[in-house]
């Protein structure tokens, strides 16, 4: 009966039993689920109605900050001369106050507030911060030091309260809050007029409101969701509008960002709307947010760098023409013929003037070198004549006496201070090998037609007559009549032999827009012709083009921050030596009469903070190796949570922070890794925290191992203070005999004691 049916009683039954021990297993999962949310609210509960941890979260982090502010700020003014790197930024915010343009690597933001801190301490910008020299008496440098110690020590509350919203433990929590306050590095850079400290307070900064988003994930669109979302965003801003090593944190919360929307990808209860809305929340958040404030950083940075200044030959000609005090674009109109006087500008990235000198190249033709130098020289002058096999002008058949220089129209462009004509040859450029060199030969009568060159007019800006050339509105390329090539600044440089200045080259079949070969006129006299119109104004300049020319051109000069293999730099140093202590810094001279600081870290926290890292690395492997074998690595979720928040995020952190500076071939220095070793404070703060979570699990523990761990978690938290209270003279300055700090050399690489290093 059953077969002719199709009904099978044992298939049936088990199926049944299936289906009941799923739902039992369902069941207990979510009894456990309901077993740890009761636990977790009943603990939450009992920590609100406990009046101790209610004055502890208000008493805590104000008598941290306190002791943050002192230690900061204490002996602040010791040192009265510009210390280290404060010739740097001190200068850039003297540039703010007196609103002349200048040229960094860095974004402005961290430089705009030292400005900031200059104008509250009275100072007018008039002094240009000389490294080593005494500060004038109207210049109120403890303030302005005050100003960025300010930033070094809000650092701690934050690091207080992110060690709470990660989940720490009370006593992880001011451990990992004395790590940070306690740390001979950020004690050292916190007290001068540097960038390091800012960029290390929005970083710490973006990191609590990361954990702190986290947290609100159980409530999607919520307020407090919202809120520290954006936050997120604008601190992310601000941290990459200080260095650009802010987008290391970036990366992180990006990285975050992905795995959280992967995540939701695969929620079946999740719909497509909800899903959308995750996407363009963070979109906002944590794309648009961070770019406004980058970008409005910049439009603050145009529009009180209204004067000329150092850096105004990084910028287009037109940019230039439109700062107070320039001098670029204040000749005649219209460029003539044999006599007119003018330098012309590259317009590509770096793009400097044209420029000869009497040196020739070694090898090649031998002819008088071409460069593109960045600096005003006569030798940048050139001036334009008739091309060669040309019927000279004949005023007397003209309506005019002067023949202006037309487009689509053959020339020789000559070397105003030699005499010699701009020409090329199909003799390889000395650096780029497949182009055409380009020389300076002959004279008015000696030469050949590889002299003749093309004016193309490519782009015109304003109204003027579009078939001239006029200075700055006028961009054109240069093609060599005979050869067909384009003049280019080829963007490498030549070697020594060439001073090395760029390499100019013509270059074979460019496309159209290769802003290599396009140039313009920066400066133009002609005492025939008169000059500018007083009612004449230059086209306004693109804001968006000209942030995106600035920060090519910063970038560019940071990677020109390269190793000088042929000189010794003492202050420089490798990546691997930072995590080790394997060398210090010395910021400032090492003789009797200065106050000296050295920057290192405290030797307990960061060697303790690199072995918990490399360990936290070996067991996030095993983990991940476990997982795949699907065997339990959490007893509960709330554990799983602060070991991604105190063990995973901080690797990436760190990793992101340091690694970078293991592979890039820019010079080096040992503040680099402050914002890493907060990351490695965080680890090394989990890992005691994991050690007294196991002593509170572990119930039927003898008496002695308790005591065994909380001895080793009290040995480790007073004995860090104590080391930062031994070196503390190279954070708050050695004021004596460098012999007297002997004691402070624990390895042969250090140099504190040492007079002649």
């Amino acid at each position: 009966m059953s077969s002719a049916t199709g009904y099978d009683g044992k298939k049936e039954s088990a199926e049944l039993k299936s289906r009941v021990n799923k739902k039992s297993s369902s069941e207990e999962v979510i009894i456990n689920e309901k077993e740890d949310t009761s636990k977790t609210e009943k603990v939450t509960n009992n920590n609100v109605q406990n009046p101790l941890l209610k004055v502890e979260a208000f008493v805590m982090p104000v008598l941290f900050t306190l002791i943050a502010l002192f230690i900061r700020m204490y002996k602040i003014g010791a040192n009265s001369h510009v210390v280290w790197d404060e010739a740097h930024f001190g200068k850039f915010g003297s540039y703010y106050l007196r609103h002349e343009f200048y040229h960094d690597v860095h974004p402005p933001l961290g430089k705009m507030l030292v400005g900031l801190s200059g104008y509250l301490a009275g100072y007018n910008g008039s002094w240009d911060f000389p490294s080593g020299e005494a500060y004038p008496e109207y210049i109120d440098y403890v303030k302005m030091r005050i100003f960025n110690a300010s930033f070094s020590a809000m650092c701690v509350p934050v690091a207080y309260f992110t060690a709470k919203a990660i989940g720490f433990k009370l006593p992880t929590v001011w451990l990992f809050t004395c790590l940070v306050l306690f740390e001979n590095s950020y004690a050292t850079l916190g007290r001068f007029i540097l960038l390091d400290s800012m960029l290390l307070f929005f970083t710490v900064l973006s990191f609590y409101c990361f954990v702190m988003f986290h947290n609100q994930r159980s409530k999607p669109f919520s307020r407090k969701w919202w809120k520290w979302l954006g936050m997120t965003g604008l601190s992310l801003g601000c941290a990459i509008s200080v260095k650009m090593v802010g987008l290391f944190v970036i990366t992180l919360v990006g990285i975050y960002t992905v795995i959280d929307l992967w995540v939701f990808l695969g929620d079946k209860k999740m719909s497509w709307k909800t899903y959308a809305n995750h996407w363009l929340a963070r979109i906002v958040c944590l794309i648009i947010f961070p770019f406004l404030v980058f970008l409005l950083c910049f439009k603050i940075h145009f529009i009180l760098l209204s004067h000329s200044g150092t850096g105004d030959s990084n910028m287009p000609s037109l940019f230039q023409a439109g700062l107070e005090g320039s001098d670029v674009g204040m000749g005649p109109r219209n460029v003539a013929v044999g006599s007119s006087t003018f330098s012309i500008k590259n317009q590509a990235l770096g793009g400097s003037l044209l420029h000869s000198h009497i040196q020739t190249y070694p090898e090649g033709s031998q002819q008088q070198q071409v460069t593109c130098y960045g600096f005003s020289d006569a030798n940048n002058d050139w001036f334009l004549d008739y091309a060669r096999g040309q019927t000279p002008f004949d005023p007397e058949n003209n309506d005019t006496e002067i023949d202006f220089v037309k487009d689509n129209n053959q020339y020789r462009l000559v070397h105003k201070s030699t005499g010699r004509n701009l020409h090329s040859h199909p003799i390889a450029a000395p650096v780029s090998r497949t182009e055409w060199e380009v020389s300076c030969y002959g004279n008015r009568d000696q030469g050949d037609f590889q002299d003749n060159w093309v004016i193309e007019i490519v782009d015109q800006r304003g109204d003027e007559d579009k078939t001239m050339l006029h200075p700055l509105t006028s961009s054109f390329r240069i093609k060599n009549a005979e050869l067909g090539c384009y003049l280019a600044q080829t963007g490498v440089n030549l070697p020594e032999w060439g001073f090395r200045q760029s390499e100019v080259a013509c270059v074979k079949h460019p496309f159209r827009r290769d802003k290599r070969t396009w140039w313009n006129i920066e400066t133009h006299e002609n005492e025939r012709l008169p000059d500018r119109p007083e009612d004449f104004k230059y086209p306004k300049t693109n804001f968006i083009k000209d942030f995106i020319h600035l920060n090519l051109a910063m970038m560019a000069t940071n990677n020109a921050l390269i190793p000088d293999t042929e000189k010794y730099d003492s202050l420089a140093s490798s990546a691997w030596e930072w995590p080790t202590l394997h060398i210090g810094l010395r910021l400032n001279g090492w003789n009797d009469e200065s106050v000296k600081y050295f920057l290192i870290g405290t030797p307990t926290s960061t060697w303790a903070s690199t072995v918990a890292v490399l360990s936290c690395i070996i067991a996030v492997a095993v983990l991940f190796f476990r997982w795949e074998r699907q065997l339990p690595n959490f007893a509960t979720s709330e554990t799983l949570n602060v070991f991604m928040m105190g063990v995973f995020y901080p690797l990436l952190g760190w990793g992101l922070h340091f690694m970078p500076f293991v592979i890039m071939s820019r010079v080096t220095y040992v503040h680099h890794y402050l914002p890493a070793l907060y990351f490695a404070l965080i680890i090394l703060a989990y890992c005691f925290d994991a050690l007294l979570r196991q002593t509170c699990l572990e119930r039927k523990c003898p008496k002695s191992g308790k005591i065994i761990k909380w001895g080793l978690f009290s040995l480790f938290f007073i004995g860090n203070i104590a080391c930062f209270i031994i070196f503390s003279p190279i954070s708050f300055g050695m004021d004596k005999h460098v012999s007297d700090y002997e004691y402070l050399d624990w390895l042969k690489t250090w140099t504190i004691s040492n007079l002649n290093m």
